[in-house]
This record gives structure tokens, sequence and C-alpha cells, in this order.
């Protein structure tokens, strides 16, 4: 039989069961006392009974506890493979993923439940030291002991540290889910369930009935003056000195003791605590081999190269493993929800749900079932069969604008997004259910290879009157430097048009050798993929690979941070390997190395940068566009609330730009006030769509034209650059 890792967890957990008794019967047997006066006697006033169901009891929690992890280790086997193995390449980034984990770094990013959860958890790791180090003494002869003098001292007083911090610790977070309205977030009062009372509850009396069986075992033992460091306990001690049956008390807080970290080990596996083992481990297991800003690849559907029955996925078994552990990694601590756009603006999409709804299904459809993610508390969930969209809806799906925001801020690196997506392949791929919208932009990128639909011969009209620009066939060798990709909206929205233009302009300026594809070159297929239709992306994708391949293309530019994403990070998939270069980043360079001269070249106006999803939380590229436009003399660059990685989207990723939005509040022109709220003149932008976007949504917000002006960076440079030029000519 093949060992698979569930019976590795079984066999885990048999063994320190079994080591966990047997020290105790060893204790037993030998009876190793220590003669040091400054000590304490290990089970010192437990009965002898007491003690042994302490070793018998714990053992079998183990083995129940590693018998339920292992169920849910089974459910993960049943997803798709994976490939997460370490390998000297990558062993540096999982140890730096699992230690930004372990030492809270990810938690931090919200000081306010970072300090808390740090209070919680590394105290937790002290006390669990603490228990094992006096274990451990307990197991020595006589002579090898060491808890004994300073040393026993300065034990005490850091477990009473830990101790008190692990409270204060479990307090705060009880008064956040369960306190006043004003001190729990939106995010956690949504999703607050009777589970929560219990973990805390128990929690919070282990280090209660720590405290209490501590101090009146100090005073059972008559106050001695060495128990002084243990400066919670001692003082407590003093309090119910000479209060009759001390020496019951202590037994019986003890006890109490015992039964809450009893208590612990049973819904240690069954509720969201879960998390202490299975976050870590996710976090180690992030780095993949993939770029992030990249889908997961699938067979060639061009060519037919596949045995696969169904596309996408449907059933849990149509995830990958690792996409199933992200379900029981989860601390539904909700900060998806809280960046969400589309959740922000009323829309029927929650992040943390379609992780937590994949839970439910995988975990009420294993063998044998086992809890959901989370309790369902009051409400009644049923998944009558392995099928996600009995609990997933499509307006929930395509509600998604990928903006990865979810992925970006989630602190134990759950990977949601290639959930949503991949659910959007089998719709699309499967079942034809997509907006309506959507079925016209597919059709124009398979008939006219671009989802505005215009012929294919207007793709270099704006570039007409630039002598500069040369436009070349698609069986021509490049012989130029670079290949400016200029996209679907640099050569069919005119808005973007103009940017097209100012790009071309400015890298003439700077002595740049390009040339551009015009009529031979297609849609990169970003919106098709996004939205499920992968058939449709790899026609495009193979189509255009082919054209670049032919001609030698090593060097690419684009406008667009969709078109840069796809062929930075996606195209290598099916044979296309490139270098590639959004113009933001060009643009730095070219200022950086002097060959765009913007010496005297002023925006003397307040410019709040909208940031692009594709281009930062894809693809990690923030400051460039703000160097550019910091480049530029006089000018009051600000920065909206959500900025960088917490950027706003603009609603129009995901294939969004193509459908139309109905419900709540629309996107572009929740994030269109955020920005006009700076009181800035000008709104800069490194996106096509984006750009289409933000000047929409300013201009439905009333404001005109004159009063903030909305276009891309390279508009903005170009305008300060010919203005200076004009004011050197007069």
């Amino acid at each position: 039989m093949r060992i698979k890792p569930h019976h590795i967890v079984v066999a885990l957990g048999v063994a320190i069961a079994l080591f966990t008794a047997l020290s105790g019967i060893v204790a037993g047997i030998t009876g190793f006392h220590s003669d040091s006066p400054i000590t304490r006697e290990v089970f010192g006033n437990i009965p002898t009974p007491l003690k042994a169901a302490f070793y018998t009891v714990i053992p079998i929690l183990l083995v129940y506890g590693a018998v339920l992890f292992a169920n849910r280790v089974k459910n993960w086997e049943r997803g798709r493979p994976d490939n997460r193995r370490t390998t000297p390449k990558n062993v540096h980034h999982r140890m730096a993923d699992f230690r930004a984990g372990v030492y809270m770094q990810t938690l931090l990013r919200e000081p306010g439940a970072g300090v808390m959860h740090s209070l919680i958890y590394f105290s937790f790791l002290v006390l669990l030291g603490v228990t094992t180090t006096l274990e451990v003494d307990h197991q020595l002869p006589d002579g090898a002991k060491f808890l004994h003098g300073d040393v026993y001292r300065a034990y005490s007083a850091v477990g009473d540290a830990a101790g008190l911090v692990f409270v204060i610790g479990m307090l705060w977070a009880i008064l956040r889910r369960f306190g006043p309205p004003m001190w729990r977030p939106y995010r956690i009062r949504i999703k607050t369930r009777p589970e929560h009372a219990v973990i805390g509850g128990v929690m919070l009396a282990i280090g209660i009935t720590g405290f209490g069986a501590e101090a009146f075992r100090i005073a059972a033992d008559g106050l001695p003056d060495h128990e002084r460091w243990s400066f919670i306990g001692y003082p407590l001690a003093t309090l119910v000195d000479g209060s009759g049956a001390v020496h019951g008390w202590h037994q019986a807080w003890w006890v109490a003791h015992v039964v809450a970290f009893m208590a612990f080990l049973v819904i240690l596996p069954t509720t969201m605590l879960r998390h202490m083992f299975t976050s870590p481990l996710n976090m180690y297991l992030r780095h993949r081999d993939r770029p992030k800003g990249a889908m997961r690849p699938m067979p060639n559907l061009v060519e037919g190269d596949t045995e696969l029955e169904t596309f996408g996925a449907s059933v849990i078994e149509d995830f990958s493993w690792k996409q199933l552990l992200d379900t029981d990694a989860c601390t539904m601590c909700g900060r998806c929800t809280s960046v969400c756009p589309a959740h922000a603006t009323g829309k029927p999409l929650d992040p943390r749900e379609i992780v937590l709804k994949t839970g439910e299904v995988m975990a009420l459809t294993g063998s044998p079932p086992t809890s959901p993610p989370l309790s369902s508390g009051e409400e009644t969930v049923e998944v009558p069969a392995n099928w996600m969209f009995e609990r997933i809806s499509t307006e929930e799906l395509w509600a998604c604008t990928s903006c990865r925001a979810c992925d970006e801020i989630c602190p134990v690196n759950i990977e949601i997004l290639d959930k949503i997506l991949d659910m959007r392949r089998y719709l699309t791929l499967m079942e034809s259910d997509f907006p309506s919208e959507l079925g016209q932009a597919f059709r124009g990128m398979e008939n006219s290879s671009n989802p505005w639909s215009l012929s294919q011969t207007e793709r270099a009209d704006w570039a007409r009157d630039l002598d500069g620009v040369r436009v070349l066939s698609g069986g021509d060798p490049l012989d130029a430097e670079y290949l400016y990709w200029v996209g679907c909206a640099g050569s069919f929205d005119d808005k973007n048009k103009k940017v097209a233009r100012a790009m071309a302009q400015l890298m003439e300026r700077a002595g740049v050798d390009f040339a551009i594809l015009g009529p031979a070159e297609n849609c990169t297929g970003d919106s098709a993929r996004r939205s499920g239709n992968e058939y449709l992306f790899q026609m495009l994708a193979s189509a255009n690979i082919e054209t670049l391949n032919s001609m030698g293309v090593r060097k690419i530019v684009t406008q667009c941070p969709h078109c840069f994403n796809t062929l930075a990070n996606e195209y290598p998939q099916l044979g296309g390997h490139y270098e590639v270069v959004h113009h933001s980043q060009f643009l730095e360079a070219l200022v950086a190395e002097g060959r765009l001269d913007l010496e005297g070249a002023t925006l003397a106006e307040r410019v709040v940068y909208h940031d692009s999803c594709y281009l930062g939380r894809h693809n990690d590229v923030y400051l460039a566009p703000r160097r550019v436009l910091g480049s530029l003399g006089g000018i009051d660059l600000v920065e909206a609330p959500r900025n960088g990685t917490k950027g706003m989207c603009c609603g129009a990723g995901g294939a969004r730009m193509w459908m139309e939005e109905t419900i709540g509040t629309k996107v572009n022109d929740e994030r269109s006030r955020e920005l006009l709220d700076t009181g800035a003149s000008r709104i800069a932008t490194a996106c096509p769509f984006c750009y289409i976007m933000m000047d929409d949504g300013v201009r439905a917000a009333g404001v005109s034209e004159d009063s903030v002006q909305v276009a891309d960076i390279a508009l903005h440079v170009l305008e300060a650059v010919e203005a200076h030029d004009s004011a050197g000519t007069a």
C-alpha cells in the first residue's frame, strides 16, 4: 500500500501519544526527585489516580485529534496535483514565507489585529515551552535535573509573564469579537459564530485556571520565598493563604486546568483553531512554479492535445490539493472581504465566502465527512452533492474584477482568485454560462482579433502622421531593438490612441529604435482567459507567438498592464519567451539613463496616481509610474487613501470591461470619488482600462475636464515636455 499524507498524520499522532503515555509510566517507575529546596515537585499534591487519568486521557485525545486531522488531509488528497515541492531553488522563498507567517509579519499589516494575535501566539508558544521543559526535567535523574536555583526562579518569571500576556491577548480577542459594536470590525461582526465563543472560552480558561492552580499550589507549599518570582501566582497565593482547604482547592484548579487543555485538544481539529497548524503550512507552500500574475496552465485545447473530459472546476476533485488546503488554512478573518471592490460596492461577491463555501463542499462530501471550515451557527448548510454551484452562485463569480486584492492582503497566503477563475473556466467552456455581454467581446476577439470588433486594418491608423513609427508585416524580421506592443485599447479606443501617440513620440525623442506590428498584432487574450474562455485565449496567443517567434522578437514594450502580464507571465506557458517591459518601467529607465531629457519640463499641479491592479498587485510595479511623474518639476504628487498594495480597482479587470455593472454602486464611480477627494487637478493612470474607467467615473461625478484632467502618465509627461519646448521657442 502506498503511504499517503494522511497516514503520516495518524502515525505522527500515535507516536506523540505513545511518547506522552510512556513519559508518565517512566516517571512513575523511576520516581526521580530533586533535593534542591529551590524548585517544585511535579504533580505535587496530585493523587495517583488523577495522574494516571492525565497520562491516559491525554494520549487518547492526541490519537483522536490525529485521526480527525488525517480525515481533513484525506480531503486535500482528493485534489489534482500541484507542484509545491521544496527544491534548492525555492527553499529560500519557502523559508522566507514561513518566517513571515510565524513571526506575525503578515498579520501586522493591520497593527491592531497583528498585535493581538502576537500576544496570544507568542505567549502560547512560550507556555508550551514552559510545560515541555517541566516535563523534560521531570524525566531526568536526580543529578541531571536543572530546574532548581536561579534557573527555576527565571523559569517561574518567564512562565508568569507568558501567562499574563496570553490572558491579555485572549481578553482583547474576546472583546474584539463580542464587545461593543465600535470595537468589532464589520468583517468580523458579520461572521461571528458560537464556535468563536467556545474557542475564546476554552483558551481563556487555560490561562485563568493555570494561574489559579499556581496560586493554590504556592499557598499549599507554604509560600516559599523563591516562589516570589512567580509575580502573578505569588500575590494571588497570599490572598488565598489561610482560607482553609488550599490543598483541595489546588487539586480542583489543577483538574480544571487539565480539563481546559483537554477541551482544547478536542476542538483543535474540529474548529478553525486548526489554522495553528494549517496556516504555517500554507504559508510555507506559497511559492509556486508560475508568476503570481499567471493563471494555472491548461493542456493545448486548440490542437486537442488533452485527455481531460471536463475543464475548469465544478467539483472538489477539479481543484488542486493546495487549493483545498487553503480552505482549512483560512482563519476567516475577513481581510479579503474588507478590500474586495465588488463587495464594497454592493455586489454579491465576498472572497471569504468563496473559500468558506469551497471548504463546506469539501468537508461535507468527504469520506468520512468532516466539520466545515466554520460552524454555520443558526444557518442550515446543505450540500446535497459534490457540486460547487450548489453553494456558489454564478453572480458571485462574475462580479470578480480579478484585482487580486484578496490574495495580496491574506495573512496566510490563500489563493482565492485561482478558485474563482477556475470555476469561470468551467462555466464558460463546459456550460457556455457567461454574461451575455461577453458574447460580443468573444465574437470580436474570434472574428476580428480584438474585443472592439473593429477591422484589423485600422490597428495602425493612430500612427498615420507619425513619421517615426514603422509598421511591420507579420512575416518581416524585426530589425528594431524593441517591438512596441500597442494593444487593442491603444489601437481602437479614442482615449488610448492618444496614449499610443504620446508614447511613440517620447520614444522617438529618446532615440529608441522601435517598430509596431499594426494589423499583424492580435489581442493577447487576457480578457478571454480571465472570463474562462481558455480555448479563445490559446487561439489568440498561439497566433501571436507564431508571429513573434518567426520575426525573432526578443524585447517588447507594452502600454497595457494586461498585455504586459499576459506576454510576460502567460505566453511562456505556450512557448513565447520575451523580455517584456511596461511603458512606465521603460520611461523610468529612459529618464534615469538621460535618454529622455525632462530638464525644464514642469507640471505645477496636484496629481494623484491610480494604481493598476495588473501592474501593481499582479506584477509588483508600484514605484516606476510615480518616479516618472516625480521627474517633472513643480509637481505635487499626492496619494489616495488606498494606494499601492491596498489600491482600489477601477472595475474593468477580469473581463469586467466588457460587462454591464447593474448591481450596487459602480466600482469606477466609487474609486473616482476617492481620487477626487484628494483635491488633485489631474489623475494619472498607467493602464488603458483604468484611463477609460477613471475618466468615465470623474465625468459621472459631474466634474468637467477643465477642472480635473484624467490621462495616462505618458500624456502628462509629453504635455510637460512640449510645454517646455514651446516656452523655449517663444
